[in-house]
């Protein structure tokens, strides 16, 4: 259970990682005349995601999981590419990427890199992400209750961030 703890710990200091970069890039965003929409779906975001991390180191332990090699190692397989793949959404969407939905007004909606073949990659990473790091221990009733809480959160954050792109952008009357 320790090379867990340090995984599962990993996982948490990457998203304080993700944290950092999203604070920056709030100030670069709103300095530039962004908008953001759907704050109050945010902190449920937050808890659900911190929730995740608790529970998949409380439901080894208290419900004494066992760790299945073949399967362990195939579901941390698939959080490395997770990350993999959350980490080249950020490189593409560069100073625009952010764990809010802010929208700067006049730029182009980006349809490079991951972005070129799925409109949300990142949520796919999340999803990924969610299922697989509970099941590396075997923490199968976190990853069913990440998921199913996960899918509600999504349905509204991803009409809320379709709904802030789809806006035109304001018209600058000076020019």
């Amino acid at each position: 259970m320790i090379w867990y703890t340090v995984l599962v710990t990993a996982v948490a200091a990457e998203r304080l990682a993700e944290v950092a970069v999203a604070l920056r890039n709030t100030r670069w965003s709103l300095a530039r005349g962004g908008t953001e929409a759907g704050r109050g779906h945010y902190p449920v975001m937050v808890a659900l995601h911190t929730a995740l991390l608790a529970a998949c180191l409380a439901e080894p332990w208290l419900a004494a999981r066992p760790f299945l090699p073949w399967f362990g190692w195939t579901m941390t397989a698939v959080v490395v590419a997770a990350q993999a793949l959350r980490w080249w959404c950020v490189r593409t969407l560069g100073r625009r990427w952010n764990t809010r939905v802010i929208v700067v007004p006049g730029l182009p909606l980006v349809t490079g890199g991951p972005y070129r073949w799925l409109r949300h990659p990142n949520y796919v990473a999340v999803v990924a992400e969610g299922a697989a790091l509970p099941l590396v221990h075997g923490a199968w009733v976190t990853a069913v209750a990440f998921t199913l809480g996960n899918a509600a959160l999504l349905a509204v954050r991803v009409r809320c961030e379709d709904g802030a792109l789809a806006r035109p952008a304001p018209v600058d009357v000076r020019a």
